[in-house]
């Protein structure tokens, strides 16, 4: 049997196409144009299909080959890895469209992009300034330093200098730099500084507008350039430069104008005054304003600036690289607005405006004026009456003492001490020490006494109280430390300061001790300490146990030279911002007690500053002058208050020791206890090297307290008027808590030898005062070192001493129920020695 066709291998490409040519030619016709070029199939490929091969020759039994591949002019095809790439049709077609698709993206950012309007609240923060109550001399200036100024105020050396090294094309361009923005945003992807390529109307917008972030990222950064662009547009480019160099940080101050004050020595330096050194120096600073004020790098970037300045302004500053010469500058401030007495006076400023709602962080941005109550020549006479009379009386540094002087017409504080450098010892001693009262408590009992319809003609107790035994306090009562008599008028109970006397008139009042906690608090007292202590004390509370500060004192006293009006301390008396006034001052007065009960409490504390007084020879001459002394038991608190109609003081001492657990007794660093010791890690806060001792100052309220509130009034009144206090008003009527005296019977004319007639030409009219021991003529032991002023122990030449509640010898610490004064605790009732 025949073989079939297809059981033959198809034959080769080579053996087909001349029989197939010739065949075609014989026996086809032409063929049209449309089928004369035959379609090629490489013999490595086959056609497959389910149907059979059908020969490309007409009438022969051979199937047809497959097409191939399209080929090249040269018979060359486009085979293997050249498949995959796109002709540069398709490149340049896609190059074009995503082009578009950025712009209109980069377009559509920039239209909706908005134009800033709203200026940072750093940007234009303005530091505020605190003054002496003249309004005139600064105490200290805080918060960013910066004063806005218009362009006309700055020199143009200063603006040329700023364009020349940050953006020598500034007047050309559009607000952007178009290599610096490629720069730029090639430094952001790479992680390395953000604001290296800004303009200056780039870095103006960052630093001046609200709503620019200070990340470093690349949107905040196109967003930059576009808020760049429209200020550009928005804004001429003196506006911009002003903004610019009134925002920018120079290091020391913000501003341009601050800059020139905090640099450049001299009173009267300002940014329009700049020599062109100078304008170059600031401007070398706005890369690195944290530079060292003369730092080689800075004096690097200076010559920079020189430079660009002789080439952008030849015909101006073509010799200037030549004869510029560093400028000199100051030394860089520090903390020194704090140091000294400074720091006192700002913190207690910066603690009143805060009550008021206007915080710390609003006054150092603000731009304030704020004027103080504090007198400048009160401050310095305050701080020399306390350290010159510790120095006369060799005190050392754990003797602690503070001073606090009050307008009492107006509540306003004058003057205080509480410490020389507020950097190194920031207690405010007369603001923050509380300390026991002691029988400078008493004239608030005296008060209370008047005020409820009784006089200073009463007769009170004088040997023992009345009842001799008080609720709350032991068998026995409290007791005086001099014999003064069963019986004593109120004025002579005030001088002498007689304990027994004021407790019983505390217990005679209608309320007992609620009238008096009543006034006390209504005095500006701290109402938990007066509720705790007559809570602790009971009675005792009469004569000084409650913890009070001095400043507490001052102002509790203004009301007996007012009038009976107290008000509140305070120490600022207004403050302004751009010339308008924002807070006044607080000086709300409230009649507190009867202007008589007021004038009849001066006339008893004048006569403690009087002859038989506790503080007698210690006023101020002509000049009238009343208060009260005050020591505590064991003399660990010493005062003095007193007044006139124009000032009230009051001082205040107490002494502590450094001790370690061991008892060791280290000296105080900066008047403080050290907590650490050099070399050891051992001590710390919670665990610390020394602890305060409170011990016996060795002397009483009538010797350095007084001594130090006679010097600063002396020194407060010089070229004051001398004014007078009102007359006594013998208000209220005689209430004798025990009787009167009996009186001494006098002896008739005819029972003498006396040979007038009618009356003793010797005679002056006065009356002896003495009760007890009228000859002794010992001194006591003030225990201050030999050599030193004597001190007052409380006892007058007529034998009544300064017997308060420093005269009840209450040692501190102990049992509640016995009758001590502390400001710790309570403990057994003693006497000093010389009443024991």
């Amino acid at each position: 049997m025949a073989a079939q066709p297809y059981d033959e291998a198809p034959p080769t490409r080579a053996q087909q196409r001349p029989p197939r040519a010739e065949q075609y030619q014989e026996e086809m016709p032409p063929r049209s144009r449309a089928r004369q070029n035959p379609r090629t199939v490489s013999n490595q490929e086959t056609m497959v299909s389910d149907a059979p091969r059908r020969s490309r020759r007409r009438g022969s039994g051979e199937p047809p080959e497959p097409p191939g591949p399209p080929t090249k002019k040269g018979g060359e095809g486009r085979g293997g890895w050249r498949r995959f790439v796109p002709s540069w049709k398709i490149v340049v077609a896609g190059t074009v469209v995503l082009a578009a698709g950025l712009f209109g993206m980069v377009m559509v950012a920039y239209a909706n992009t908005p134009v800033p309007t709203n200026a940072q609240e750093e940007a234009t923060a303005e530091q505020s300034t605190i003054y002496y109550r003249d309004g005139k001399t600064p105490i200290a200036r805080l918060g960013f330093k910066r004063e806005s100024v218009e362009l006309s105020q700055m020199d143009e050396d200063v603006k040329n200098a700023a364009v020349a090294i940050e953006n020598k094309t500034f007047y050309e361009d559009s607000g952007i730099s178009i290599s610096g923005m490629f720069r730029s945003v090639y430094m952001t992807a790479t992680g390395q500084q953000l604001q290296g390529a800004s303009t200056i109307t780039q870095q103006m917008a960052r630093n001046y507008y609200d709503g620019l972030s200070q990340e470093v990222s690349i949107k905040r950064k196109v967003m930059e350039i576009f808020v760049a662009v429209k200020l550009d547009e928005t804004l001429s480019k003196d506006d911009i430069l002003r903004n610019y160099l009134n925002t920018i940080n120079f290091g020391r101050a913000y501003g341009v104008q601050a800059a020139a004050k905090a640099y450049f020595p001299g009173k009267n330096v300002t940014a329009a005054k700049l020599t062109p050194e100078q304008g170059a120096y600031l401007a070398a600073r706005i890369q690195q304003p944290n530079w060292d004020h003369n730092s080689p790098e800075l004096q690097n970037r200076f010559k920079d600036v020189i430079r660009n300045m002789a080439e952008l302004w030849p015909e101006k500053y073509g010799n200037l690289p030549q004869t510029a010469k560093f400028p000199v500058t100051k030394k860089s401030a520090g903390n020194d607005d704090l140091g000294g007495l400074r720091g006192y006076m700002v913190k207690e400023v910066l603690d009143e405006l805060e009550t008021r709602g206007l915080t710390n962080d609003a006054v150092k941005s603000g731009g304030y004026k704020i004027v103080s109550t504090f007198d400048r020549k009160l401050m310095k006479a305050a701080q020399t009456a306390v350290k010159s009379t510790m120095k006369a009386y060799n005190l050392s540094t754990e003797y602690h003492g503070g001073l606090a002087a009050v307008d009492p017409k107006h509540g306003r504080v004058l003057a205080f001490y509480g410490g020389d450098d507020f950097l190194t010892d920031p207690w405010n001693e007369p603001f923050q020490s509380t300390k026991q009262a002691a029988s400078a408590f008493k004239p608030y009992v005296l008060a209370a006494w008047l005020q409820a319809g009784k006089s200073l003609k009463s007769y009170v107790p004088g040997n023992q109280t009345v009842p001799k035994e008080l609720p709350g306090q032991q068998k026995g009562g409290i007791t005086n430390s001099h014999n003064v008599g069963a019986s004593v008028d109120v004025v002579k109970a005030t001088a002498a300061s007689v304990n027994t006397a004021y407790v019983s008139m505390a217990y005679a009042l209608p309320n007992q001790l609620d009238d008096l906690k009543n006034l006390t608090k209504a005095a500006g007292f701290n109402a938990k300490r007066m509720d705790d202590d007559v809570a602790e004390h009971h009675y005792q509370f009469a004569i000084g146990s409650a913890l009070v500060t001095p400043l507490e004192q001052a102002a509790g006293y203004q009301m007996f030279a007012n009038g009976g009006k107290y008000i509140r301390p305070h120490v600022v008396l207004k403050v302004e911002q751009k010339g308008k006034k924002v807070y006044d001052e607080q000086a709300t007065p409230k009649q507190v007690i009867d202007p008589g009960v007021a004038a009849d409490s001066t006339t008893a504390m004048q006569s403690v500053l009087a002859a038989g007084g506790t503080a007698a020879g210690k006023g101020l001459g002509s000049r009238p002058a009343a208060g009260k002394t005050g020591t505590n038991n064991d003399e660990k608190e010493a005062w003095f208050v007193g007044y006139t109609p124009q000032i009230s003081t009051a001082v205040g001492f107490y002494r502590e020791q450094c001790k370690t657990k061991t008892g060791k007794i280290v000296p105080p660093e900066h008047s403080n206890c050290p907590y650490e010791r050099k070399g050891s890690k051992k001590f710390n806060m919670n665990n610390p090297y020394t602890r305060p001792d409170e011990v016996s100052l060795g002397f009483e309220g009538a010797g350095p307290p007084t001594i130090v509130w006679q010097k600063f009034m002396q020194l407060a009144h010089e070229n004051l008027p001398v004014e007078q206090f009102p007359d006594r008003a013998d208000v209220g009527d005689a209430d004798n808590i025990v009787p009167s005296p009996e009186p001494k019977p006098t002896e008739s004319p005819e029972d003498t030898e006396n040979p007038f007639d009618e009356e003793n030409p010797f005679d002056d009219g006065t009356t002896e005062d003495c009760l007890i021991d009228c000859e002794s003529t010992d001194t006591p032991d003030t225990g201050l070192p030999e050599g030193q002023p004597d001190v007052d122990d409380g006892a007058s030449s007529d034998g009544l001493g300064d017997t308060g509640s420093d005269d009840s010898g209450v040692p501190e610490g102990g049992d509640p129920n016995q009758n001590g004064l502390s400001g710790q605790g309570t403990a057994p009732m003693y006497s000093r020695p010389e009443g024991q």
